[in-house]
């Protein structure tokens, strides 16, 4: 049997009935930029996650680095943040001149660990940037009153958690801005790249709408702040606005893989991932813990399974932001899970018997934990 990471032709195929007529519009039309399908996009995620404003931009590294700035995060000012995420989370504060600050993760969420946080703050810190990790909210109550006792920002980065939320909360309103990525992975994908800014702050929208064209303000060529060429393209607007009318049947699919990997996998011998209580977990991933990793991982694609390590080095580790952080040992849960993290297939488009499959050849390489029973 062969068992996917991710299956774009069949999102396609599901999709391109209502996708080349739209396609085609625009290629007929010219309205290639910032067009009706934009506007569609914006307006349906917005009531979707029940935020006030949507701004599309062209990647969610862009979502991450212009709402920080809408934000007024800059030079000097620390962002407490993880290292065990990809690398647009800190790259972004690092690029504004800011610094980000690390704190250490809880091993089976994978999350910010929020009893780290507190002594993680100085004077400087104006920020907490939470990642909702592999399809999940962080545990946005504690981050949340952590933030108000010490008056900072909470920047939610929500590249992997579109239709996330806590008690029917969604992102986007855990603080004053979040950040979704439209990559082509991702449980909304686009046919290349893709982000969005959510927010219920006006000047955080108003701004944000600036800076991705050039800071352009209100009159066309008069110029408020320093900006980027950030627009999403048109065609990758209607990519996601027809793959939108897909995602909660697509995520149901997801969540009945992951409930199934869950109950499977239960007394084998790895860390399964846990939900925080009230969240949704739209399972963008299903990443397990094992000290058999790589092995595993070999044993899994001699068997047609194709897995992923996401990921393998956590930042404060790599040579550009080494000195941001105390270096190796520094985050000793982080590193641990970085050492034995896999993420298995959870597409939507998996079969019961393919995720049937994926299973039983886990639980036969790695076996039960002790004075555990089937």
């Amino acid at each position: 049997m062969n068992v996917q990471f991710i299956d774009l032709k069949t999102q396609y195929e599901e999709v391109r009935d209502i996708l080349d007529p739209a396609i085609a519009e625009i290629l007929s039309t010219g309205a290639y930029v910032l067009g009706k399908w934009n506007k569609q996009l914006e307006d349906e995620i917005a009531a979707r996650h029940g935020v006030k404003h949507a701004i599309c931009v062209n990647s969610g590294t862009d979502a991450l680095r212009i709402m920080m700035q809408a934000a007024d995060i800059g030079p000097g000012d620390e962002v407490i943040t993880t290292a065990f995420t990809f690398v647009a989370t800190v790259e972004t504060i690092a690029q504004l001149g800011a610094v980000p600050v690390f704190v250490d993760i809880d091993r089976e969420t994978m999350c910010i660990d929020p009893s780290k946080i507190e002594a993680a703050i100085t004077p400087k810190t104006k920020a907490i940037m939470p990642v909702h990790l592999f399809g999940q909210l962080v545990d946005v109550k504690a981050i949340q009153a952590i933030a108000e006792k010490h008056n900072l920002l909470v920047l939610e980065d929500s590249a992997q958690v579109i239709d996330g939320h806590h008690e029917g909360v969604y992102t986007g309103n855990w603080g004053i801005a979040a950040g979704i990525s439209f990559y082509v992975t991702k449980n909304l994908g686009a046919a290349g790249d893709g982000g969005m800014i959510l927010t219920n702050d006006p000047e955080i929208d108003r701004r944000s709408r600036s800076i991705r064209i050039h800071g352009m303000g209100r009159e066309r060529y008069y110029y408020d702040e320093l900006g980027y060429t950030s627009r999403l393209a048109e065609i990758q607007a209607a990519v996601l606005a027809c793959k939108l009318t897909k995602l909660d049947e697509w995520n149901a699919v997801r969540l009945d893989v992951a409930n199934y990997y869950l109950e499977a996998m239960a007394n084998a011998d790895l860390i399964l991932p846990r939900t925080y209580p009230g969240n949704n977990n739209v399972w963008h991933q299903f990443t397990i813990q094992t000290t058999q990793r790589d092995e595993l991982m070999n044993h899994l694609k001699e068997n047609g399974i194709a897995s992923a390590i996401f990921y393998p080095v956590p930042i404060h580790m790599h040579e550009p932001y080494a000195h941001y952080g105390n270096g190796k040992g520094s985050l000793p849960i982080t590193e641990i899970v970085s050492e034995q993290c896999l993420s298995l297939p959870v597409h939507q488009h998996m079969t019961m018997e393919q995720a049937e499959f994926v299973a039983k050849t886990i639980c036969a390489f790695v076996g039960e934990k002790q004075g555990s029973h089937a």
